[in-house]
């Protein structure tokens, strides 16, 4: 049995990843809980994140959620997305073809799950919480329309 990812909430997790390596120099999330209410996302950090870093990372992930960026896909070879990305969250079922999802000129990345049109369509980006344990920082997010 697959999960079923929400596309909103999977585009919103590209920018909020995004987001979060222009900030922080952090790099993606490690691991991510993509749900249609509320998902997570868990990075390696140092710290947790003050109140000031939340509004601007809300800030910033809904300024690129209004630019109405098309969200599209492409092809490569795998030769070729191992030179220009990480591919170690990618099921190692994946062939020889790789799947870059791009947001506009904002981000980036191979990826194997579903996605809308264009950013419009994501919605009100907000995170709900976060925490900090062990060198990882989640932080929990919810879409509203």
């Amino acid at each position: 049995m697959t999960k079923k990812v929400d596309p909103r909430m999977h585009s919103a997790e590209h920018i909020l990843n995004q987001t979060m390596v222009r900030m922080f120099n952090c790099g993606r999330c490690i691991s991510a809980h993509i749900e249609k209410k509320k998902s997570k996302c868990d990075y390696q950090f140092n710290r947790n994140l003050t109140k000031q870093d939340v509004e601007q990372i809300d800030k910033q992930v809904n300024e690129v959620i209004r630019t109405n960026a098309p969200i599209t896909e492409e092809w490569i070879s795998r030769a070729e997305a191992a030179e220009r990305y990480q591919l170690n969250r990618l099921p190692s079922a994946v062939g020889d073809k790789i799947r870059i999802v791009k947001v506009g000129n904002y981000d980036a990345c191979p990826c194997i799950g579903p996605h809308i049109g264009s950013t419009a369509d994501i919605g009100q980006f907000r995170i709900s919480t976060t925490s900090y344990e062990d060198g990882i920082l989640r932080i929990r997010f919810k879409l509203a329309r």
